[in-house]
This record gives C-alpha cells, structure tokens and sequence, in this order.
C-alpha cells in the first residue's frame, strides 16, 4: 500500500535562543526532531526515517518554513534511498520539498544525499519562495544507485523564487526512461555521485563571486538574484560532499567580507 504524508517545520524569530520552533508535525516515514545546533545562533531540526520510503507509488512531503528573523537549520540523520515498491502498478513515487524563507531570515537545508536504487522511480521537486531579504543554503545530492547495482529513474527539479521572481529552475533525469546521453561523456561521463549547492545572500548584489572551475569536475557560476550555484560531479558521495563542503565555507567566508556576521 502507498503512503501519503507532509512533515511540517516552522522556526520564528525569539525566545532565549533566538529561534522558537512552534510547528515540529511529523507524518508516516518522516520525523522530525530538534537537535542541539553546533551553532547557537540557529534552531536546528533533523528530519529522520521512520520506515523505508521512498517506495513506488509514495507521496511524501516536507514543508518548512523560516519566518521572518528566525535561523534554521535543517538536515537529515541518514541518506534517503529510493526503493522499488511492491506494486509495479503503482507509478512513481513523489518526494515534494517545499521551503519558505521570510524577510531578513535564513535556512539552510542540507539532508543527506539522496540514493536511487536499482528499480526504483522517483520524481522529487524542491521549491523555494524567499523574500527580498531572506538568505538559503541548499544542498542536494544524489547518488545513482547503490554499491555494485544500477541507478533506478530519478527526476529532480529545483525552483527557486526571490521575491515573487524567478531565480532558478532546473530539472534533471537519470536512469531507464531517461533521455539518451544522460550518463556519457557530456553529462556525467561515469560518475554516480552529481549534486549542486545554491547560496542566495543579499551580500552577493555588493559584487558577486567570479564564475570559477572547482577541481576536474565541479563548477562555480553566479547567478542574478543576488545567488550563487556550485555543481559538482564525483565517484562516490564522499568525495561529492567534501567538493561542497569546501565551496561552502568559502562561500560563506566571502558573505562575511562583505559585512554580514
């Protein structure tokens, strides 16, 4: 049988820790749970599996919201596999990320990757409405196929939107089904291991980062917004995260250049 379920997340600005979480609904495979955040100024919250899923014919969802002034941070306690499901009938399952970012708020969204195994189809969205002000650390990853296996069909689509404009919105398939030419040479040219990193800070519109190449296989490009949008490639997630990681903390350094603790 197929499960439908929406976590909900939601920080606000105050109490001693700056950050309250007033809103912590946990739903079918997905719980959430406040954490103690390494750092003190953010409200961190970690979204943990309950029960294997994403399975075929699933519809999970996870909405969070930062209010205006809140600082959230959230992740996940282990990798999310997507599996094949019982019912071959049953269709895709459907992962739906929806955030929201108030004025002068931040969050930072950083799960761990995402694994498509063998047989299993997956359609996941992410969508971000951020106000004028706001600031988002994303981070996806996706890892095709677990160890010695093939990738299942994996879509992903991310759209970003800045006060009620466009910022970015992109979508990508892998696996059976998708278009030919997705695992050569122009586009993942062997690698199992793809995933981007968006940083969108106002600091940026005071001068923007150069577009810059990051090692053999990932990339650096502003974007207008003010935004920036690292993608990376990688034999494995480890070495994924540790690309990411690094152009994060630079990211994050050249915002407090420009002023910004």
């Amino acid at each position: 049988m197929s499960v439908e379920a929406t976590a909900r997340i939601t920080a606000v600005a105050g109490g001693p820790g700056g950050t309250v979480l007033p809103v912590l609904e946990s739903a079918g495979p997905l719980a959430v749970r406040r954490t103690r955040s390494p750092d003190t100024a953010y409200a961190r919250v970690t979204v943990v599996g309950a029960m294997s899923a994403p399975l075929g014919g699933d519809r999970l969802a996870v909405e969070v919201r930062a209010e205006d002034g809140a600082r959230l941070s959230v992740d996940s306690a282990a990798a999310t596999v997507a599996l094949p499901g019982a019912d071959p009938d049953a269709g895709p399952a459907t992962y739906d990320v929806r955030l929201s970012v108030g004025e002068e708020a931040e969050l930072r969204w950083l799960p761990e990757p995402l694994v498509s195994a063998h047989g299993s189809d997956l359609d996941m969205t992410t969508r971000a409405e951020l106000a004028p002000t706001a600031r988002l650390v994303l981070r996806e990853e996706q890892v095709l196929g677990r160890h010695g296996e093939s990738t299942g069909r994996l879509s992903t689509r991310l759209i970003v939107r800045r006060a009620g404009r466009p910022l970015l919105d992109q979508q990508l398939t892998y696996g059976p089904g998708a278009p030919g030419g997705w695992d050569g040479a122009a586009v993942l040219g062997g690698h199992r291991a793809v995933g981007q990193l968006l940083v969108v800070d106002p600091a940026f519109g005071e001068g923007p980062p150069a577009p810059r190449v990051l090692g053999p296989t990932a990339v650096l490009a502003p974007l207008a917004g003010p935004a920036v949008l690292v993608t990376g490639l990688a034999a494995d997630a480890r070495l994924l995260r540790a690309v990411l990681d690094e152009a994060l903390e630079g990211l994050l350094k050249e915002t407090r250049a420009h002023g910004r603790a």
